[in-house]
């Protein structure tokens, strides 16, 4: 864990926005931290942090969503310095492929799938990023207009699994339909806890770190 993290979190759970910015922004600022370690060694654990109350004995739902939110705006923050970053590892020009990172419909937990986007970015391709449940005709109408290099399928817990398998399937119908090479592939909670349910499910990859994503890039 980042040291960054304790500091962090003793702000989260007090709710203090401006304190959670400005303390996250100024070690991006100042060089201290770079996104990719924001993100997996403090804003992804103070999320998972339980938010649980022994006097009322039960999991404070309002909480999380407090938390979530103020997360949120950090990592829409941060693009600024995605883009810094993008341009150097970017500077011959070289050709990038293209992702869009999509989100089953019902599954409304979309923070994890934007920063895999901005993860993506840094990684060396072009990612768009469609928010949290959007139904699938949408998604498939953006396949049809971006044409992308792969198609990534967050989900974050299992109830979410269903519509993931509905989508994959019609991703598959497309591919073979329309003769187009995108590869399909999947992350989030719901695959790690089950790595086999990418190959079950038919997805051509399953990537859950930063560096599975840095490896795809350079292999391509």
């Amino acid at each position: 864990m980042h040291p960054l993290y304790e500091e962090f979190v003793g702000h989260l759970a007090r709710e203090d926005k401006p304190r959670c910015v400005e303390v996250a922004l100024s070690h991006l600022s100042r060089g201290e931290i770079d996104v990719v370690t924001l993100y997996n060694e403090v804003l992804t654990p103070a999320l998972n942090a339980p938010t649980y109350s022994a006097e009322e004995g039960a999991v404070r739902i309002w909480e999380e969503h407090v938390r979530s939110s103020i997360v949120r705006t950090i990592v829409e923050n941060c693009y600024a310095f995605i883009q810094q970053e993008k341009k150097a590892r970017n500077a011959a020009g070289v050709p990038r492929k293209s992702v869009i990172v999509v989100c089953p419909a019902e599954e409304f937990h979309e923070i994890g799938a934007r920063m895999v986007a901005d993860f993506f970015e840094l990684a060396g391709f072009d990612a768009t990023f469609v928010g949290a449940n959007t139904p699938q005709e949408e998604i498939l109408g953006a396949l049809a207009v971006l044409k992308p290099t792969y198609v990534a399928v967050s989900a974050t817990n299992t109830y979410s699994l269903v519509p993931a398998r509905r989508i994959l399937t019609q991703l598959r119908e497309i591919r073979e339909r329309s003769g187009t090479g995108f590869r399909i592939i999947v992350g989030g909670n719901a695959f790690r806890k089950n790595p086999a349910l990418a190959q079950d499910m038919g997805a051509d990859l399953h990537l859950s770190t930063f560096e599975d994503l840095r490896r795809l890039a350079e292999a391509t």
